[in-house]
C-alpha cells in the first residue's frame, strides 16, 4: 500500500483504518476483497472460513508487507462460540458465508435454507446486539422471475423495460411454486434480507445489503476433481470452462436462452470498498451490483467463451461446441429459471457514484487467460492417468 498519501471518503473526510471480520473470507469474493484491502488500503481482516485456499497467497508468508493486518480463523459458523467474540473484536462485519451454487438449490434444499438463513441469525443478532455495522451479501435471486416472464412470448411489452429491470426499492419478489425447490436459496436470502432490514427498523442495526449480479472472474468456484470434488455442477463460468478445458461440449441447459448480466469481480469489489469506506452514504441501503451493459444470452455467453478460449489456448473449438440438455436431466427435477435479470444501477450510481467498467470480452479473455494458466495442464495430467488406468 502506497504510503504518505492519506485516502479520503467520497465527502472528502480522512479514512480511518478499521477492523472487519469477514465470514466466508475465504471464497471467490472474499479473497478479492481480502486482496484489495491488503494492497490498498489500511484496514485490519479478521479472515473467517472452513477454507483458505484462496487466500493461502495473502497469509504466507511472514515477510508479506499486510502480515500483522490479515488473520485467519478456522470456523464454521454454524457452530462456534468464537464468533460472537470476533463480531465484538470488529468494527465493521462482512456476511459472504452461503451456499449459492444452483446445483445444490434442487439436491441440498434443507442445507441450502439452513446455510442462508437459519446460521445468518446469530451473525445479524451479535453485529446488533454489539452495535456493530453490518455488509450483508444478498443475491440478485430474490427477485425471482421478472413480470415480463409472465406475458404471452409476442407480446410486445416484453421489451418494455418497467417488465424486466430490477429495481431494489420497487420491484417485486416472484418465485416459483413450492414443488420448485430451486426457489429454496431465493426464498432464504429474500427472508434474512427482510430481517436485517427489521433489525435496523427497530433496534437501530447499522445494515448495508448488497444484491450480487452475477459476478465472475478468476477463482471462482471449482473445476471438478481438480481443486473440487469430482462429483457436483459449478456455477455457469466454471461450467464452461471445466469443458472447454476439457475439449467438451458446453451443455446449454433448456437451450441456453435465458438472459444474464456479467460483471467483472474487480469492478464489484471496487463497488465494495466504496461502501466500507462511506457508511453515512451505504448505510440502510440495498445496492444491485451488475452491469446492465454486459447483458447476454447464455447461448451467446458458451459461443464467447468459446472463441475466446480458442485464442488464449490456440486450440480450435470443436468442430460442434455446445449440446442442449434440459434442465431435468442437468439439474433435476425441480428446477425453475428466471428469465432475464437487468439491474438498475440508479442508488449505487446516486449513493457511491459507482458504475462498473469492464466489457464482458475483456472479463472473458482474462478470466479464461487464468483459468488456462492455472488448470490446463493439471486436466491435460488428470485425463492422461484415467485414460492409462482404464
Amino acid at each position: 500500500m502506497a504510503t504518505g498519501v492519506s485516502r479520503v471518503d467520497l465527502d472528502g473526510r480522512p479514512i480511518k483504518p478499521i477492523t472487519i471480520c469477514m465470514i466466508g473470507a475465504g471464497g471467490f469474493i472474499g479473497s478479492h476483497l481480502c486482496e484489495k484491502l491488503m494492497s490498498e488500503t489500511p484496514h485490519k481482516v479478521l479472515a473467517l472460513d472452513v477454507y483458505n485456499d484462496k487466500i493461502r497467497h495473502l497469509l504466507e508468508p511472514d515477510t508479506l508487507p499486510w502480515a500483522d493486518r490479515i488473520q485467519f480463523h478456522r470456523l464454521n459458523i454454524k457452530h462456534d462460540s468464537r464468533l460472537e467474540g470476533l463480531i465484538k473484536m470488529s468494527d465493521l462485519t462482512i456476511n459472504l458465508a452461503a451456499i449459492c451454487t444452483p446445483a445444490d438449490y434442487n439436491t441440498r434444499p434443507l442445507d441450502t435454507i439452513y446455510s442462508n438463513f437459519i446460521d445468518a441469525l446469530p451473525v445479524v443478532k451479535y453485529c446488533s446486539e454489539n452495535n456493530k455495522r453490518l455488509i450483508h451479501f444478498s443475491t440478485c435471486e430474490v427477485y425471482g422471475k421478472t413480470i415480463g416472464s409472465f406475458l404471452p412470448k409476442d407480446s410486445p411489452l416484453r421489451q418494455d423495460p418497467a417488465y424486466y429491470i430490477l429495481k431494489e426499492d420497487d420491484s417485486p419478489c416472484i418465485f416459483g411454486s413450492i414443488e420448485k425447490q430451486r426457489w429454496s436459496y431465493a426464498c432464504a436470502k429474500q427472508l434474512i434480507e427482510r430481517l436485517i432490514y427489521a433489525e435496523g427498523a427497530e433496534n437501530g442495526l447499522q445494515f448495508t445489503i448488497v444484491r450480487p449480479f452475477n459476478w465472475i472472474g478468476p477463482r471462482m468456484d471449482f473445476i471438478p476433481g481438480i481443486d473440487g470434488p469430482s462429483e457436483g455442477v459449478p456455477r455457469v463460468l466454471a461450467c464452461f470452462s471445466n469443458a472447454l478445458l476439457r475439449r467438451e461440449q458446453l451443455k446449454l441447459v433448456d437451450g441456453g436462452q435465458s438472459q444474464r448480466t456479467f460483471v467483472f469481480i474487480k469492478d464489484a469489489i471496487e463497488a465494495v470498498l466504496l461502501m466500507i469506506e462511506n457508511p453515512d452514504r451505504a448505510n440502510g441501503h440495498i445496492f444491485n451490483v451488475g452491469n446492465p451493459n454486459n447483458e447476454v444470452t447464455v447461448r451467446q455467453l458458451a459461443e464467447m467463451m468459446t472463441e475466446i478460449y480458442s485464442k488464449v489456448s490456440a486450440e480450435p473449438p470443436l468442430d460442434v461446441p455446445t449440446v442442449d440438455v434440459s434442465s431435468k436431466v442437468f439439474y433435476g427435477e425441480g428446477y425453475d429459471d428466471s428469465d432475464k435479470r437487468i439491474p438498475d444501477m440508479t442508488i449505487i450510481n446516486r449513493q457511491l457514484g459507482w458504475n462498473p467498467k469492464t466489457s464482458l470480452w475483456d472479463l472473458l479473455e482474462s478470466t479464461l487467460t487464468y483459468q488456462h494458466k492455472t488448470y490446463a495442464e493439471a486436466i491435460r495430467q488428470s485425463m492422461s492417468k484415467s485414460i492409462a488406468s482404464s
